[in-house]
């Protein structure tokens, strides 16, 4: 995906994120230092801005963390870094979290193990991500469809195999959620800069030229005071 292209999806998922992210991560005192992995250009970042006192956005693409840069409020700073291993000492951030991240990384156990590293103890992990099916066979066809979609896909995970890293980390779940989100085949295409040559293959692995996917959101709290 572009970075243009980015920023227009960013801009578009910006008003229902940061209400939701209110209502999930919140009450806050204002005083919270909030970590985002797996940043981009910087949506979940700029969603905490206004309710933290300082968000660290982290990304191994250093064209997203640029871009995010021009535009972000004055206390979100971008960093260059892999969510595998966080360039950040034990319990350095009352917040961290990461969005729609883990289905692009080849081992989001340790991405999830990393944010609980870098949370103090009794602050808050937050995960959102979309889910694959419990049904091996769907979930394989999807992330045919998907990695061909976008090369950068790895793997969806459904509910259950999140839940599972957060209790192997030793987390208190707080909050789950499971949303629903209607996608225009098309437009996907669009923002993922695929070739026409791509396309054809992409519809024909497509579950439909609109189809529903499933977005969970979870909030989870570190062990201590």
């Amino acid at each position: 995906m572009t970075v243009k292209m980015r920023l227009a999806l960013q801009d578009e998922r910006a008003g229902a994120l940061a209400e939701r992210v209110r209502r999930l991560l919140g009450p806050f005192t204002g005083t919270e230092i909030a970590l985002d992995v797996g940043s981009g250009t910087g949506s979940l970042a700029f969603a905490l801005a206004p309710h933290v006192a300082e968000v660290v956005a982290v990304d191994t693409d250093a064209s997203y963390l640029e871009a995010g840069r021009t535009i972000a409020p004055g206390n979100v700073g971008f960093v260059e870094g892999d969510s595998a291993a966080l360039p950040f000492g034990y319990a350095n951030f009352d917040i961290a979290g990461c969005l729609r991240l883990l289905h692009h990384v080849r081992r989001p156990e340790l991405a999830v193990s990393e944010l609980v590293r870098v949370t103090r103890p009794g602050g808050r992990v937050f995960i959102a991500d979309q889910l694959g099916s419990v049904d091996p066979l769907r979930s394989l066809e999807m992330d045919r469809f998907e990695r061909l979609r976008d090369a950068s896909h790895q793997r969806l995970l459904p509910d259950g195999d999140i839940r599972g890293y957060l209790d192997a980390n030793d987390l208190v779940l707080l909050v789950s959620e499971v949303t629903r989100e209607r996608v225009d085949l098309e437009q996907r295409l669009e923002l993922a800069d695929v070739s026409e040559e791509e396309r054809v293959r992409v519809r024909g692995l497509a579950p439909g030229s609109v189809y529903e996917i499933e977005v969970g959101w979870y909030v989870a709290r570190k062990a201590g005071p």
